[in-house]
C-alpha cells in the first residue's frame, strides 16, 4: 500500500509530506485514517524537542480512528472493520503486562512516537488492542449521531481521563476537580458528572468554563481571578454544600502547566487524591511532606489500557459524553497552519485531522 505522511525532519520545521510503500507484518494491521486529534503531547515533540522513542524523521500523531484495509497473519478477523486505535499498545506478553501493569509495558507501541503515527493516509501498529467500532449508521449503535473521524479523539483524550477516574476509584457523590479544563479535562469533567461526581472545573478561560457548565461542571472557577488560596475556599466551601469530606476529593491535574501542577497539589486534603494526567517538561515547585502530613495521595496517569476503550466508546456514543462541541475537523494537508494555531492558542477545540480523499 502507498501511504502518504506528513513528517517531522527536525523539532520546529514545517513538516512535509512522504510517501512510502506499508504492509502489515504478522500480528499487524493497515489501517486507513478517518482522523487524527492534535494533542498536546504532539506539541511538545514538535516544539519542545521532547525526544520521540523513533528517530526522525516520524509521523506524529496519535489520537487514531480508521477502517483496517489489510492484514497481516494472524489478524485477518480484522479486515474491513472501523476500529478506535490506542495511543498506548501494550504487548500484553511481558511482567508488566502480566502483572496488569501495561501501562508501563517496556515493549509499548505508541504510534507517532515508537511507529509512524496517524498524520498520514495509513498507519501499521499491532491488531490487539485494536478498539472495535459499531455500524455507526445504525441510530440504536449510535444514537449521539457521532462520525467516524471524530471518535479519534477517544484514543487519549476521553480514553486518558477515564483510566485516570478509574483509579482514583471515584464514587458517586465524590468530589472531582479538573485543574485545566480543555481537552482532556474538558472530557474529565463529563466522565466524572456521568459516573455521579459533584464536578468543579478550573480553567483560565472563561469561555469554556461556561461552555462546561452544560456538559457536567457543577462549580466553574476562574484561575485567571482567584488566586491558589482562594481557589481551595471555593472548593472546600461547595464540597462542604455538599457534605464531601476532603478524604472524598478527587483531583485531577490536567492543564499541563507548572501552575495548574502547583495549584492541583495545593487542594490536597486530609485523605485526597491527586491524579497527574497533564504534562509539561517544566518543573512545578511543591512541598511533597504535604502527603505525608496529610496522609494524600499522587498518583500520575500514562494513557489508557485498550481493555477500558469499549467502556469509554460506549459513553460517546450513548451520549454521555459529547465530543461534537468541544472538536472541529481540518484537512490533513493543513497539518502545519494548524499546528502553529494550536501552539498559538488560536483554536479552542480539539482538532482532528482528515486526510483528504
Amino acid at each position: 500500500m502507498k501511504v502518504e505522511a506528513w513528517v517531522v525532519t527536525e523539532p520546529g520545521r514545517a513538516m512535509t509530506l512522504e510517501r512510502r510503500e506499508e504492509r502489515p507484518g504478522p500480528g499487524q494491521v493497515l489501517v486507513s485514517v478517518a482522523g487524527c486529534g492534535v494533542c498536546h503531547t504532539d506539541l511538545g515533540f514538535f516544539y519542545d524537542g521532547v525526544p520521540t522513542r523513533h528517530p526522525l524523521p516520524l509521523a506524529l500523531g496519535h489520537e487514531v480512528s480508521g477502517r483496517v484495509v489489510e492484514a497481516g497473519p494472524g489478524a485477518e478477523a480484522w479486515l474491513g472493520r472501523a476500529v478506535v486505535v490506542p495511543a498506548v499498545i501494550p504487548c500484553g506478553d511481558c511482567d508488566a503486562c502480566r502483572a496488569g501493569r501495561g501501562s508501563i509495558c517496556p515493549r509499548q507501541i505508541f504510534p507517532g512516537n515508537d511507529v509512524h503515527g496517524g498524520f498520514a493516509s495509513h498507519l501499521v501498529v499491532p491488531a490487539h488492542g485494536l478498539c472495535p467500532v459499531p455500524d455507526l449508521a445504525d441510530a440504536s449503535k449510535n444514537p449521539a449521531g457521532i462520525d467516524l473521524p471524530t471518535l479519534s479523539v477517544i484514543a487519549d483524550a476521553v480514553s486518558t481521563p477515564y483510566q485516570a477516574i478509574l483509579r482514583s476509584d471515584l464514587q458517586r457523590g465524590d468530589l472531582a476537580v479538573f485543574v485545566g479544563a480543555g481537552g482532556v479535562g474538558g472530557f474529565g469533567v463529563q466522565i466524572a458528572a456521568a459516573l455521579g461526581a459533584h464536578v468543579v472545573a478550573i480553567d483560565v478561560d472563561p469561555a469554556r468554563l461556561a461552555t462546561l457548565t452544560e456538559h457536567g461542571a457543577h462549580l466553574a472557577l476562574d484561575a485567571k481571578a482567584k488566586d491558589a488560596r482562594a481557589l481551595k475556599s471555593d472548593v472546600k466551601a461547595f464540597a462542604k454544600q455538599h457534605g464531601v469530606p476532603t478524604w472524598r476529593w478527587r483531583i485531577f491535574e490536567t492543564s499541563g502547566t507548572t501552575a495548574g501542577q502547583e495549584s492541583a497539589f495545593a487542594l490536597l486534603g486530609h485523605g485526597s487524591w491527586l491524579s497527574l494526567v497533564g504534562f509539561t517538561p517544566q518543573k512545578a515547585t511543591v512541598r511533597l511532606s504535604n502527603l505525608m502530613a496529610l496522609d494524600a495521595t499522587a498518583q500520575g496517569n500514562w494513557g489508557c489500557l485498550p481493555e477500558h476503550y469499549p467502556a469509554v466508546l460506549d459513553l460517546v456514543l450513548s451520549g454521555k459524553v459529547a465530543l461534537e462541541p468541544f472538536t472541529e475537523h481540518r484537512p490533513l494537508s493543513s497539518i502545519n497552519d494548524t499546528f502553529a494555531d494550536v501552539h498559538a492558542h488560536k483554536v479552542t477545540r480539539r482538532v482532528v485531522l482528515v486526510p483528504e480523499a
